[in-house]
């Protein structure tokens, strides 16, 4: 194995939104370094499942929703 080519792997600590914190291995930073999160799973709507409002800018979503807006079919 090469000698030098390899980045530091070290323990840090990921601070959540909501202030819960965990310690993880990573390259991030140097040793014991600190993390904190602006998005994670538990706020992002991604995965809390949260609606995304979208504007309807010169027709285009609405020319969308026309043109294949029976493609998938809803429950």
């Amino acid at each position: 194995m090469k000698q030098g080519i390899h980045p530091d792997y070290h323990d840090i600590k990921v601070v959540m939104t909501d202030g819960t914190e965990f310690i993880t291995r990573s390259c991030y930073g140097a040793k014991d370094a600190t993390l904190n999160l602006d998005i994670d799973p538990k706020v992002h709507p991604a995965w809390t499942g949260g609606q995304q409002q979208l504007m309807d800018r010169g027709g285009r979503l609405s020319r969308f929703n026309s043109k294949f807006g029976g493609l998938f079919a809803t429950k």
